[in-house]
């Protein structure tokens, strides 16, 4: 006997959206008979032609493989008995598939296939079934629609589960690189078994030396740095760290990741050191942008180290200056001006005249003069070796810090 619809499923199925409501009800009856034979035909067949899942079944992987064929088939079924039915569990189920797939570090490209295989599989058995039942075109072509719509809403799920998955370990895992970052930051230094046992909740391998990296606050695009890479770009004070040196694909890096915006580079250092490499990458940030260090929009701390120690403490400089320059004391800002400038020569060229004379652009014999006035007031401060460290200190820190002033009237002028 052949098996027909009747008109009252005929009416409901025309301008249907869901492919089940056509199917005819006693179907359900037939193929749950079918069910625990082609549960274990689509798993073997599965487990034969993708490698991945070729595990135990005994095992916790085999397990969910039985549990997501036979929840598959099994919904199908029932949602043929009753097309509106519930069918939450399946859902849960196929979800829990894509997130198992994402927990494995794998693409969804095996989970696609057994789906693809499952499908095969049923299909080639509705088509035993359709014949040993004498099911007419009409009811094969409305299976084959029911089918397949089927196999494509599980996939979706699978797919949602997957990404969803992904979301929440990215989430997690900068949640513990966050944290990461700032336990490395600590002062005094945190242990360093506590940011071994955090990089591997981090997933992050413990470099032998880090580089910091200061910027200014933007909307940075993070997705544009490598993934090895600590950052809190969000921060007020963003920063971030680079495992290792500053290579040429790390600098071309931080071109793209932080393009429009100034930033400044520490020297490579040891983890335990990297508060430090951080602490002057800011301040040679800052220095950079009010002109007391000449640098473009990369502004390498390594080449700046003299400038980053003359002006790190600028009260402490001025108590030296204070102390060194003291016997100026009293002088007309003309003559204080002329003398301090008449040392800052001679210190920078070891006391030749004719260098001198050359960098002040004035006669040798000026400078002589000027000499034996800068003897007369400093005296024995020329001769002991600190003395005059200190003294070339102060006129450096001196000419750094001035710096912006003499760029603005070159400007105005």
């Amino acid at each position: 006997m052949t098996h027909t619809l009747d008109t009252g499923q005929r009416s409901r199925a025309n301008g249907h959206t869901n492919p089940f409501a056509a199917v005819p009800r006693n179907l359900a009856t037939i193929m749950r008979m079918e069910l625990p034979d082609l549960a274990a035909e689509i798993i073997s067949e599965i487990r034969t032609t993708i490698p991945e899942y070729a595990r135990p079944m005994n095992g916790p992987y085999g397990q969910a493989i039985r549990l997501g064929v036979e929840q598959a088939l099994t919904a199908f079924v029932d949602q043929v008995a009753n097309p509106g039915g519930p069918h939450d569990t399946r859902d849960e189920v196929c979800r829990r598939l894509g997130q198992y797939e994402a927990h494995e570090g794998r693409s969804l490209d095996s989970l696609q296939a057994a789906y693809r295989i499952g499908t095969r599989v049923a299909w080639h058995r509705v088509m035993k079934v359709a014949q040993q039942y004498n099911l007419s075109l009409t009811i094969i072509s409305l299976l084959a629609d029911a089918l397949f719509d089927y196999m494509d809403e599980l996939a979706a799920l699978s797919r949602q589960g997957y990404m969803e998955a992904q979301a929440r370990s990215a989430d997690v895992l900068e949640h513990w690189r966050r944290r990461l970052l700032r336990l490395i930051l600590e002062r005094p230094p945190a242990p360093s078994t506590a940011i071994v046992e955090l990089a591997g909740l981090a997933c992050w391998p413990v470099p032998d030396q880090v580089t910091m990296v200061a910027t200014r606050p933007l909307p940075y695009d993070k997705s544009l740095l490598d993934t090895d890479v600590l950052a809190e770009l969000d921060a007020v004070e963003p920063h971030l760290l680079i495992p290792g040196p500053l290579t040429e694909q790390r600098a071309a890096m931080l071109e793209v990741g932080l393009a429009g915006s100034r930033i400044a580079v520490g020297p490579a250092v040891s983890l335990a050191s990297a508060a430090e490499s951080l602490r002057w990458s800011r301040q040679a940030l800052a220095l950079a942008e009010d002109g007391r260090i000449e640098a473009g929009r990369v502004v390498l701390c390594e080449e700046h180290l003299v400038e980053l120690l003359l002006l790190s403490d600028t009260a402490l400089v001025d108590q030296i200056a204070k102390r060194e320059l003291g016997a100026l004391d009293g002088m007309s800002a003309h003559r204080r001006q002329r003398l301090t400038e008449t040392l800052a020569a001679w210190l920078d060229s070891r006391g030749s005249a004719a260098r001198m004379a050359e960098k002040m652009a004035i006669h040798p014999q000026t400078v002589r003069y000027r000499m034996r006035q800068v003897e007369q007031v400093f005296g024995d401060q020329l001769e002991d070796p600190e003395s005059r460290f200190a003294l070339d200190l102060v006129m450096r820190a001196g000419r750094l810090r001035e710096r912006p002033t003499r760029a603005a009237n070159r400007k105005r002028n």
